[in-house]
């Protein structure tokens, strides 16, 4: 008698993911949304305000998003919105994919001695505390537990020279996730920063000679050239698997080596 093939399942079917900060098909979250999708999880996408909807939605629809809905963090209760209606269309959550930062131009362009109070309040409250809000309203419905993501920059840990604000906010995000890895832990909830290398998104041109990054780090990286949005993706779908199970709190690097060099 013939033996039966053995089926292999995508490894993250039936689990869900909502995915925060698609701008464009260059942004590091549709990375996350591709690769997600790839290995068979469900996925829910936000744009920021109906000026990007039209840029996103035919993205969402690639991945076959089930949920398609606005989010600005800086707008009173688009958040809450957003969680009840995972809850009431889902009832659980698997994955949460942070990968959002934001502060007033001239605080991005100028240095962080000049930045001002309200400047650094705004950088530090869309790009940090919104994922602690984030988190909040995810834990509940991580029934079986699950794992969340935010994005960082290696500024965040050595002086970037333009990176300027964004350097002790990035610093911030990761302590941040450090102590929800050790909060949420017992809910088997997992929590990593993540750290790309330079990469051409819309969020990154804004970087005073970004340029100059990009071509130091492929000079710099010793695979000799720069990752992509998948290469992040599928980090962050492999940290999403039972492979990775008993890590959490990390900070993971995927930048081609960048970061170990002198």
């Amino acid at each position: 008698m013939a033996k039966e093939k053995m089926v292999r399942r995508p490894i993250l079917e039936g689990k869900k993911a909502l995915i925060v900060g698609v701008a464009n098909d260059n942004s590091i979250a549709y990375g996350c949304a591709r690769a997600f999708h790839e290995l068979g999880c469900e996925v829910a996408i936000t744009y920021l305000n109906e000026k990007a909807k039209p840029h996103v939605e035919p993205l969402a629809g690639a991945v076959d998003a089930k949920i398609f809905a606005p989010l600005d963090v800086s707008q009173p209760g688009e958040l809450e919105a957003l969680f009840e209606r995972i809850k009431n269309e889902w009832g659980e959550l698997d994955i949460l994919v942070h990968s959002i930062a934001s502060a007033k131009k001239e605080d991005i362009k100028g240095k962080l001695v000049d930045c001002s109070a309200d400047g650094f309040a705004l950088a530090m409250d869309i790009s940090v505390h919104s994922f602690i809000r984030m988190a909040k309203l995810a834990a509940p419905l991580m029934k079986k537990g699950g794992t969340m993501f935010a994005m960082t920059y290696h500024g965040a840990r050595k002086v970037v020279p333009n990176y300027a604000v964004m350097g002790p906010v990035k610093a911030a995000l990761e302590a941040a996730c450090r102590y929800l890895a050790f909060e949420l832990g017992k809910k088997k909830i997992r929590v990593h920063a993540i750290s790309p290398g330079p990469l051409k998104t819309r969020a990154a041109s804004g970087l005073k000679d970004f340029d100059l990054l990009l071509n130091e780090a492929v000079e710099r990286a010793p695979v000799g050239e720069l990752v992509d949005i998948m290469d992040v993706g599928f980090t962050c779908a492999y940290l999403a698997t039972p492979y990775a199970r008993r890590m959490t709190g990390e900070t993971l690097y995927v930048d081609g080596g960048v970061n170990i060099m002198a």
